[in-house]
């Protein structure tokens, strides 16, 4: 694993745990943190040996959004910026060949819950919640949170949640979906960890086109959707590994999964 200035990136046999890292500012994204965490996205996702990745936040928060330091100046293009630094990176997570696990303690933040939220699963923590700041200064949700927001809670709900500002705390975000499970704040990561393990120890082929069905069917009808899935469903039978599953099954024993 590289070394980086603003994210640190841990391994726990098949999972790694990469860590947002700017605690002093919550980790706040700058310049130097979208490269970083670009890179470390992109080494998890290469990295055959690794499973699951965990993406989680140093300190106090999960993420501030925005170093709101960066935008004075009359030559600052937001819009560039969200297209060739920060939407590389959230893409890398969307279309990753293994899963993401978000483990959200303190705030998520502006453009901070569009990473929680593009992670494949969440957890938070007691203390953690989803904060859609943007309207407090005259902006809109951007990195894909009203992609989410209205997928998972619906137009009405989305549209009130972004224009009140509303703290949702990680109780009720659980309750509308938004995440999956919510911990104990000194848990979290240890959950996240063990979670993710569980997963690291299923068929490595049918995590990645279960998430490959799940991202083509959120966008396309029942019919396509079925033979998209057909399509996927004959490569995971040709494989080694469904094979494997088919033998163990019969021979009663744990399988030995190689992601071919």
């Amino acid at each position: 694993m590289a070394n980086y200035e603003t994210v640190t990136v841990t391994r726990h046999g098949q999972v790694a745990l990469v860590t947002l890292n700017r605690p002093d500012s919550l980790n706040a994204f700058n310049a130097a943190l979208r490269r970083d965490l670009l890179q470390a996205v992109q080494e998890v996702n290469e990295d055959a040996a690794i499973r699951v990745g965990v993406l989680a936040g140093a300190g106090r928060a999960f993420c501030a959004g925005a170093d709101l330091s960066e935008v004075a100046g009359d030559d600052f293009d937001v819009e560039k910026q969200l297209n060739t630094e920060y939407k590389p990176i959230l893409m890398a997570i969307a279309e990753a060949p293994k899963p993401w696990i978000s483990a959200v303690n303190g705030a998520a933040a502006g453009v901070g819950s569009s990473f929680a939220m593009v992670c494949d699963l969440t957890l938070m923590a007691e203390n953690a919640y989803i904060y859609q700041a943007f309207a407090a200064i005259s902006l809109v949700p951007d990195g894909g949170a009203t992609w989410h927001l209205v997928r998972t809670l619906g137009r009405k709900r989305a549209y009130e949640l972004i224009v009140s500002g509303e703290k949702l705390p990680a109780e009720r975000c659980r309750e509308l979906g938004l995440c999956n499970r919510v911990v104990a704040a000194e848990s979290l990561l240890e959950e996240a960890l063990q979670w993710a393990q569980e997963l690291a120890g299923k068929a490595p082929l049918a995590l990645r086109h279960a998430k490959a069905a799940l991202n083509f069917a959120i966008e396309q009808g029942v019919a396509d959707t079925i033979s998209e899935e057909a399509r996927l469903q004959a490569i995971c039978i040709a494989s080694a590994d469904a094979r494997e599953g088919v033998a163990a099954f019969t021979e009663k024993r744990a399988p030995q999964w190689q992601g071919k």
